[in-house]
Protein backbone atom coordinates (compact mmCIF):
# COMPACT_ATOMS: atom_id res chain seq x y z
CA UNK A 1 0.00 0.00 0.00
CA UNK A 2 1.07 3.23 -0.87
CA UNK A 3 2.85 5.33 2.04
CA UNK A 4 1.37 7.81 3.97
CA UNK A 5 3.19 11.08 5.51
CA UNK A 6 3.22 11.55 9.21
CA UNK A 7 0.97 14.12 11.11
CA UNK A 8 3.83 16.97 10.97
CA UNK A 9 3.45 19.35 13.62
CA UNK A 10 3.02 17.52 16.89
CA UNK A 11 6.57 16.29 16.84
CA UNK A 12 7.37 20.00 15.60
CA UNK A 13 6.06 22.09 18.27
CA UNK A 14 6.21 19.62 21.32
CA UNK A 15 9.98 17.47 20.58
CA UNK A 16 12.70 19.89 22.04
CA UNK A 17 15.51 18.37 19.50
CA UNK A 18 13.04 18.52 16.71
CA UNK A 19 13.01 22.69 17.54
CA UNK A 20 17.03 23.03 17.98
CA UNK A 21 17.07 21.04 14.45
CA UNK A 22 14.59 23.77 13.14
CA UNK A 23 17.05 26.15 14.53
CA UNK A 24 20.08 25.37 13.02
CA UNK A 25 18.30 25.38 8.96
CA UNK A 26 20.27 22.88 7.82
CA UNK A 27 18.36 19.78 6.26
CA UNK A 28 20.60 17.14 6.93
CA UNK A 29 20.21 17.83 10.60
CA UNK A 30 16.63 18.29 10.22
CA UNK A 31 15.99 14.64 8.29
CA UNK A 32 18.45 12.91 10.78
CA UNK A 33 16.02 14.57 13.33
CA UNK A 34 13.35 13.65 12.13
CA UNK A 35 13.87 10.01 11.56
CA UNK A 36 15.21 9.90 15.46
CA UNK A 37 12.17 11.90 16.53
CA UNK A 38 9.47 10.17 14.55
CA UNK A 39 11.56 6.50 14.89
CA UNK A 40 12.30 5.98 10.93
CA UNK A 41 14.53 4.30 8.54
CA UNK A 42 15.61 5.98 6.09
CA UNK A 43 14.24 3.64 3.76
CA UNK A 44 10.88 4.85 5.63
CA UNK A 45 11.50 8.36 5.25
CA UNK A 46 12.56 7.93 1.25
CA UNK A 47 9.33 6.74 0.42
CA UNK A 48 7.39 9.07 2.39
CA UNK A 49 9.76 11.56 0.45
CA UNK A 50 8.78 9.51 -2.84
CA UNK A 51 12.98 8.98 -3.35
CA UNK A 52 15.43 6.46 -3.16
CA UNK A 53 16.71 5.80 -0.42
CA UNK A 54 20.36 6.31 -1.50
CA UNK A 55 19.18 10.05 -2.05
CA UNK A 56 18.47 10.67 1.35
CA UNK A 57 21.66 9.01 2.57
CA UNK A 58 23.58 11.80 0.81
CA UNK A 59 21.24 14.39 1.98
CA UNK A 60 22.02 13.56 5.43
CA UNK A 61 25.55 12.92 5.23
CA UNK A 62 26.25 16.28 2.88
CA UNK A 63 27.38 14.46 -0.21
CA UNK A 64 24.14 16.51 -1.90
CA UNK A 65 22.91 19.47 -1.32
CA UNK A 66 19.35 20.54 -2.63
CA UNK A 67 19.20 24.43 -3.87
CA UNK A 68 16.20 24.20 -5.87
CA UNK A 69 13.28 25.64 -4.54
CA UNK A 70 10.66 22.94 -5.99
CA UNK A 71 12.54 20.07 -3.97
CA UNK A 72 12.53 22.25 -0.69
CA UNK A 73 9.31 22.97 -1.23
CA UNK A 74 8.19 19.31 -1.87
CA UNK A 75 10.62 18.50 1.42
CA UNK A 76 8.94 20.56 3.73
CA UNK A 77 5.54 19.69 2.53
CA UNK A 78 5.72 16.31 3.32
CA UNK A 79 7.37 16.60 6.76
CA UNK A 80 5.78 19.52 7.99
CA UNK A 81 8.50 22.01 8.11
CA UNK A 82 7.55 25.98 8.02
CA UNK A 83 8.83 26.33 4.65
CA UNK A 84 11.26 29.89 5.62
CA UNK A 85 13.24 27.29 7.01
CA UNK A 86 14.90 25.89 4.18
CA UNK A 87 15.37 29.36 2.98
CA UNK A 88 12.44 28.91 0.13
CA UNK A 89 9.84 31.82 1.49
CA UNK A 90 10.68 35.77 2.03
CA UNK A 91 8.96 37.07 4.78
CA UNK A 92 8.05 39.95 2.94
CA UNK A 93 6.29 38.07 0.11
CA UNK A 94 2.19 38.43 -0.62
CA UNK A 95 1.54 34.93 1.35
CA UNK A 96 2.79 36.42 4.09
CA UNK A 97 0.47 39.01 3.69
CA UNK A 98 -2.42 37.12 2.96
CA UNK A 99 -1.64 34.87 5.95
CA UNK A 100 -1.81 37.82 8.44
CA UNK A 101 -5.14 39.12 6.62
CA UNK A 102 -7.15 35.69 7.25
CA UNK A 103 -4.58 34.43 10.28
CA UNK A 104 -8.12 35.41 12.55
CA UNK A 105 -10.01 32.90 10.44
CA UNK A 106 -7.52 30.19 10.02
CA UNK A 107 -7.44 30.59 14.81
CA UNK A 108 -10.75 30.15 14.79
CA UNK A 109 -11.44 27.47 12.42
CA UNK A 110 -8.68 25.50 14.47
CA UNK A 111 -10.42 26.50 17.69
CA UNK A 112 -13.60 24.97 16.27
CA UNK A 113 -11.34 21.81 14.80
CA UNK A 114 -10.09 21.36 18.48
CA UNK A 115 -13.52 21.79 20.06
CA UNK A 116 -15.19 19.13 18.18
CA UNK A 117 -12.08 16.60 19.39
CA UNK A 118 -9.79 17.07 16.38
CA UNK A 119 -7.07 18.70 18.29
CA UNK A 120 -4.40 17.16 15.63
CA UNK A 121 -5.90 18.74 13.26
CA UNK A 122 -6.14 22.15 14.90
CA UNK A 123 -2.36 21.93 15.79
CA UNK A 124 -1.98 21.05 11.81
CA UNK A 125 -3.61 24.34 10.83
CA UNK A 126 -2.06 26.73 13.62
CA UNK A 127 2.05 25.60 12.74
CA UNK A 128 2.39 27.67 9.67
CA UNK A 129 0.82 30.45 10.50
CA UNK A 130 2.44 30.44 13.64
CA UNK A 131 6.06 29.55 12.44
CA UNK A 132 6.07 32.34 10.44
CA UNK A 133 4.96 34.73 12.66
CA UNK A 134 7.88 33.51 15.10
CA UNK A 135 10.37 33.78 12.29
CA UNK A 136 9.16 37.78 11.58
CA UNK A 137 8.97 38.94 15.45
CA UNK A 138 12.57 36.80 15.65
CA UNK A 139 13.99 39.56 13.01
CA UNK A 140 12.48 42.12 15.35
CA UNK A 141 10.14 42.79 12.46
CA UNK A 142 7.02 43.38 15.30
CA UNK A 143 3.88 45.23 14.11
CA UNK A 144 1.22 45.47 16.58
CA UNK A 145 -0.92 43.72 14.18
CA UNK A 146 1.25 41.10 13.79
CA UNK A 147 2.34 40.61 17.64
CA UNK A 148 -1.68 40.09 18.38
CA UNK A 149 -1.47 36.99 15.67
CA UNK A 150 1.40 35.71 17.44
CA UNK A 151 -0.28 36.04 20.80
CA UNK A 152 -3.52 34.47 20.10
CA UNK A 153 -1.85 32.16 17.49
CA UNK A 154 0.16 31.23 20.15
CA UNK A 155 -2.22 30.29 22.88
CA UNK A 156 -4.20 28.78 20.55
CA UNK A 157 -1.13 26.15 19.61
CA UNK A 158 -0.60 25.73 23.13
CA UNK A 159 -3.85 24.82 24.12
CA UNK A 160 -4.28 22.28 20.68
CA UNK A 161 -0.97 20.33 21.98
CA UNK A 162 -2.14 20.24 25.52
CA UNK A 163 -5.18 18.19 24.31
CA UNK A 164 -3.13 16.00 22.45
CA UNK A 165 0.08 15.58 24.05
CA UNK A 166 0.34 12.32 26.85
CA UNK A 167 1.38 14.03 30.12
CA UNK A 168 4.83 14.02 30.49
CA UNK A 169 5.14 16.37 27.80
CA UNK A 170 2.34 18.65 28.89
CA UNK A 171 4.90 21.48 29.40
CA UNK A 172 5.64 22.09 26.23
CA UNK A 173 2.09 23.09 25.75
CA UNK A 174 2.05 25.50 28.73
CA UNK A 175 5.62 26.89 27.12
CA UNK A 176 3.35 28.04 23.83
CA UNK A 177 0.47 29.64 26.46
CA UNK A 178 3.56 30.94 28.59
CA UNK A 179 4.99 32.40 25.67
CA UNK A 180 1.23 34.33 24.26
CA UNK A 181 1.22 35.39 27.83
CA UNK A 182 4.35 37.66 27.11
CA UNK A 183 2.85 39.11 24.05
CA UNK A 184 -0.09 39.85 26.06
CA UNK A 185 1.69 41.65 28.87
CA UNK A 186 2.74 44.40 26.37
CA UNK A 187 -0.19 44.69 24.31
CA UNK A 188 -2.35 46.30 26.80
CA UNK A 189 -5.63 44.46 25.62
CA UNK A 190 -7.12 43.14 29.04
CA UNK A 191 -9.83 41.12 27.23
CA UNK A 192 -6.87 39.40 25.68
CA UNK A 193 -4.76 39.13 28.90
CA UNK A 194 -7.45 37.74 30.54
CA UNK A 195 -7.58 34.95 27.81
CA UNK A 196 -3.86 34.42 27.80
CA UNK A 197 -4.18 33.80 31.43
CA UNK A 198 -6.93 31.13 31.69
CA UNK A 199 -5.28 29.18 28.77
CA UNK A 200 -2.14 29.75 30.50
CA UNK A 201 -3.11 28.82 34.02
CA UNK A 202 -5.01 25.93 32.79
CA UNK A 203 -1.77 24.45 31.01
CA UNK A 204 0.17 24.50 33.73
CA UNK A 205 -2.42 23.07 35.79
CA UNK A 206 -2.11 20.35 33.70
CA UNK A 207 1.56 20.08 33.12
CA UNK A 208 1.23 20.00 37.43
CA UNK A 209 2.38 23.15 38.27
CA UNK A 210 -1.25 23.42 40.57
CA UNK A 211 0.15 26.57 42.52
CA UNK A 212 1.54 28.66 39.51
CA UNK A 213 -1.52 28.01 37.70
CA UNK A 214 -3.74 29.07 40.85
CA UNK A 215 -1.99 32.31 40.78
CA UNK A 216 -2.76 32.86 36.78
CA UNK A 217 -6.00 31.99 37.32
CA UNK A 218 -7.46 33.85 40.46
CA UNK A 219 -5.25 37.19 38.58
CA UNK A 220 -7.91 36.14 35.78
CA UNK A 221 -10.55 36.53 37.81
CA UNK A 222 -9.52 39.87 38.39
CA UNK A 223 -8.87 41.28 35.43
CA UNK A 224 -11.42 39.63 32.99
CA UNK A 225 -13.53 42.74 31.84
CA UNK A 226 -16.91 40.69 30.69
CA UNK A 227 -19.45 37.93 32.26
CA UNK A 228 -17.94 34.94 30.34
CA UNK A 229 -14.54 35.50 30.34
CA UNK A 230 -14.56 35.88 34.23
CA UNK A 231 -17.03 32.87 34.47
CA UNK A 232 -14.80 30.72 32.77
CA UNK A 233 -12.01 31.60 34.60
CA UNK A 234 -13.98 31.39 37.80
CA UNK A 235 -14.52 27.51 36.27
CA UNK A 236 -10.83 26.76 35.56
CA UNK A 237 -9.73 28.20 39.32
CA UNK A 238 -12.30 25.46 40.26
CA UNK A 239 -10.77 22.94 38.93
CA UNK A 240 -7.35 23.55 39.97
CA UNK A 241 -8.21 24.27 43.74
CA UNK A 242 -10.03 20.65 43.77
CA UNK A 243 -6.48 19.32 42.18
CA UNK A 244 -4.52 21.40 45.36
CA UNK A 245 -7.18 20.01 47.62
CA UNK A 246 -7.90 23.46 48.79
CA UNK A 247 -11.86 23.52 49.74
CA UNK A 248 -12.28 26.76 50.94
CA UNK A 249 -10.59 28.06 47.25
CA UNK A 250 -12.92 25.54 45.59
CA UNK A 251 -15.86 26.66 47.16
CA UNK A 252 -15.22 29.97 46.34
CA UNK A 253 -14.26 29.46 42.86
CA UNK A 254 -17.48 27.07 41.84
CA UNK A 255 -19.72 29.86 43.58
CA UNK A 256 -19.02 32.51 41.01
CA UNK A 257 -18.55 30.05 38.47
CA UNK A 258 -22.28 28.79 39.14
CA UNK A 259 -23.23 32.81 39.41
CA UNK A 260 -22.09 33.53 36.24
CA UNK A 261 -23.58 30.32 34.82
CA UNK A 262 -27.14 31.40 36.61
CA UNK A 263 -27.16 34.72 34.90
CA UNK A 264 -27.57 33.23 31.46
CA UNK A 265 -24.39 35.58 30.41
CA UNK A 266 -22.04 33.52 29.05
CA UNK A 267 -21.63 30.41 25.84
CA UNK A 268 -18.75 28.38 25.37
CA UNK A 269 -17.46 25.04 26.36
CA UNK A 270 -17.26 26.63 29.90
CA UNK A 271 -20.99 27.74 29.76
CA UNK A 272 -22.63 24.37 30.10
CA UNK A 273 -24.25 22.54 32.70
CA UNK A 274 -22.47 19.36 32.16
CA UNK A 275 -19.72 21.22 32.02
CA UNK A 276 -20.63 22.69 35.35
CA UNK A 277 -21.09 19.47 36.92
CA UNK A 278 -17.73 17.61 36.05
CA UNK A 279 -15.88 20.08 37.49
CA UNK A 280 -18.15 20.33 41.10
CA UNK A 281 -17.84 16.64 41.37
CA UNK A 282 -14.11 16.06 40.58
CA UNK A 283 -13.80 19.31 43.33
CA UNK A 284 -15.88 17.52 45.36
CA UNK A 285 -13.58 14.07 44.96
CA UNK A 286 -10.83 16.01 45.54
CA UNK A 287 -11.37 17.47 48.68
CA UNK A 288 -12.44 15.02 50.02
CA UNK A 289 -16.79 15.33 50.03
CA UNK A 290 -17.27 12.30 48.23
CA UNK A 291 -20.61 12.11 49.77
CA UNK A 292 -21.76 15.64 48.31
CA UNK A 293 -20.48 14.20 44.79
CA UNK A 294 -22.33 10.96 44.87
CA UNK A 295 -25.37 13.36 45.75
CA UNK A 296 -24.37 16.02 42.76
CA UNK A 297 -24.06 13.28 40.27
CA UNK A 298 -27.78 12.27 40.60
CA UNK A 299 -28.83 15.84 39.29
CA UNK A 300 -30.04 15.41 35.66
CA UNK A 301 -28.29 18.60 33.70
CA UNK A 302 -30.58 17.94 30.65
CA UNK A 303 -28.17 18.41 28.14
CA UNK A 304 -25.32 16.44 26.82
CA UNK A 305 -21.66 18.11 26.37
CA UNK A 306 -20.74 20.95 24.04
CA UNK A 307 -17.82 18.63 23.05
CA UNK A 308 -16.61 15.18 22.56
CA UNK A 309 -13.24 15.40 24.96
CA UNK A 310 -15.61 16.82 27.82
CA UNK A 311 -17.53 13.47 28.01
CA UNK A 312 -14.49 11.80 28.35
CA UNK A 313 -13.79 13.75 30.69
CA UNK A 314 -17.16 13.43 32.49
CA UNK A 315 -16.74 9.54 32.41
CA UNK A 316 -13.68 9.65 34.53
CA UNK A 317 -14.58 11.69 37.07
CA UNK A 318 -18.18 9.82 37.40
CA UNK A 319 -16.26 6.57 37.26
CA UNK A 320 -14.38 7.97 40.32
CA UNK A 321 -17.60 9.02 41.99
CA UNK A 322 -19.29 5.89 41.20
CA UNK A 323 -16.21 3.89 42.93
CA UNK A 324 -16.95 6.50 45.97
CA UNK A 325 -20.58 5.19 46.12
CA UNK A 326 -19.12 1.70 46.14
CA UNK A 327 -20.28 0.93 42.60
CA UNK A 328 -17.36 -0.48 41.29
CA UNK A 329 -19.74 -1.99 38.14
CA UNK A 330 -21.30 1.37 37.36
CA UNK A 331 -17.01 2.65 37.57
CA UNK A 332 -15.46 0.24 35.48
CA UNK A 333 -18.14 0.69 32.80
CA UNK A 334 -17.76 4.21 33.06
CA UNK A 335 -14.02 3.86 32.65
CA UNK A 336 -14.02 1.95 29.39
CA UNK A 337 -15.86 4.02 27.89
CA UNK A 338 -13.74 6.72 28.50
CA UNK A 339 -10.75 4.52 27.49
CA UNK A 340 -12.73 3.80 24.30
CA UNK A 341 -13.79 7.65 23.38
CA UNK A 342 -10.00 8.34 24.63
CA UNK A 343 -8.62 6.52 21.49
CA UNK A 344 -10.63 7.24 19.00
CA UNK A 345 -9.72 11.33 19.86
CA UNK A 346 -6.43 10.96 20.56
CA UNK A 347 -6.14 12.09 24.21
CA UNK A 348 -3.33 10.18 25.83
CA UNK A 349 -3.63 12.30 29.10
CA UNK A 350 -7.01 11.38 29.39
CA UNK A 351 -6.31 7.61 29.34
CA UNK A 352 -3.50 8.30 31.66
CA UNK A 353 -6.43 9.59 34.20
CA UNK A 354 -8.27 6.60 33.84
CA UNK A 355 -5.40 4.25 34.06
CA UNK A 356 -4.71 5.70 37.61
CA UNK A 357 -8.06 5.84 38.74
CA UNK A 358 -8.55 2.22 37.54
CA UNK A 359 -5.17 1.23 39.50
CA UNK A 360 -6.29 2.80 42.73
CA UNK A 361 -9.46 0.86 42.74
CA UNK A 362 -7.47 -2.05 42.21
CA UNK A 363 -9.51 -2.57 38.52
CA UNK A 364 -6.40 -4.33 37.22
CA UNK A 365 -8.27 -5.72 33.61
CA UNK A 366 -9.15 -1.84 33.17
CA UNK A 367 -5.47 -0.99 34.05
CA UNK A 368 -4.45 -2.96 31.48
CA UNK A 369 -6.72 -2.03 29.00
CA UNK A 370 -5.52 1.29 29.25
CA UNK A 371 -2.09 0.95 29.28
CA UNK A 372 -2.59 -0.95 25.79
CA UNK A 373 -4.51 2.00 24.66
CA UNK A 374 -1.91 4.54 26.00
CA UNK A 375 0.87 2.47 24.21
CA UNK A 376 -1.11 2.65 20.62
CA UNK A 377 -1.78 6.27 20.69
CA UNK A 378 2.10 7.23 21.70
CA UNK A 379 2.96 4.56 18.62
CA UNK A 380 1.01 6.91 16.93
CA UNK A 381 2.37 10.26 18.30
CA UNK A 382 5.86 9.42 17.99
CA UNK A 383 5.90 7.54 14.62
CA UNK A 384 2.31 7.47 12.51
CA UNK A 385 -0.99 8.94 12.47
CA UNK A 386 -1.78 7.37 9.56
CA UNK A 387 -3.07 3.76 9.60
CA UNK A 388 -0.98 1.78 6.63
Amino acid sequence: MPVRPLTPAVWLWSAPDAAAALRTRDLATILRTYRTVNRLSQERLAALLGYDKTYVSMIETGRRTISDVTTSRHIARVLGLPMHVLGVTDNDDADFAAMIQFGDSTIRLAEIARQSGRAVDAVNELWPLVARLEARAAEGRAERDTMILLGQGRAALGVSLGTVLPEERLSAAARWTGKALVVAERLGDPTFLAHALRMHGNELRKADHVGAAIAHLSRAVAVSDDREGQGAAFALLARAAGEQGNPDLFDQAITGYRSLLDSGMGRGMLFNRFTFREIALRGLISTGRAAEAVRAMQVDVGGPPVAPQWHIIERVTAGQVLLAARHREGATEAFRASLTAAEIHRLPHQVQRTIRAADDAGLTEVSAEGRAVLQRLTDQLASSSARQ
